[in-house]
């Protein structure tokens, strides 16, 4: 099957190539010339050829994307204007996730902030509790050296 496709291809792209030339050359001599005229044309034509069988490679063009200007189908009008609504509306869906991203991990960063800052001031208001029972503690323990009553 493979070996009938490949011979299809190299049969299709032989023909192509010579339609190619035979419409190049006939293109290219004017109106006015002479029979004689047209032959030394092809023959500089066939010149370059040469240096490419003896093994010389001829530069070639960068491929080209060859694009229609516009088509009348409203099918196809219709597709080419879906395509580049879809892309649009990823563009924008792709930056509305990264900016909900920011502001997650933003919010987050500042939920964790304030985590930090109530536990320190919980701590700090242990602390100034614990000082504050010892000062009256304290407070207690020298009225009762001094034989006052203590209420309690």
């Amino acid at each position: 099957m493979t070996q009938i496709r490949t011979l299809l291809i190299g049969t299709a792209l032989t023909a192509f190539a010579a339609t190619a030339a035979v419409a190049q050359t006939a293109a290219q001599p004017a109106a006015g010339m002479s029979g004689q005229a047209q032959v030394q044309t092809q023959g500089a034509d066939l010149a370059p050829a040469a240096p490419a069988a003896q093994g010389v490679q001829p530069a070639t063009p960068a491929p080209t994307r060859v694009t229609a200007p516009g088509s009348t189908d409203p099918l196809v009008q219709k597709r080419d204007a879906d395509a580049q609504a879809n892309a649009e509306y990823r563009a924008q869906k792709k930056s509305s996730k990264a900016e909900l991203k920011e502001q997650q991990k933003a919010a987050r960063s500042q939920y964790n902030q304030q985590v930090r800052n109530a536990k320190i001031n919980q701590k700090a208001d242990k602390q100034a509790a614990n000082n504050e029972m010892k000062m009256n503690m304290q407070g207690q323990a020298a009225d009762q050296d001094n034989g006052a009553d203590v209420k309690h």
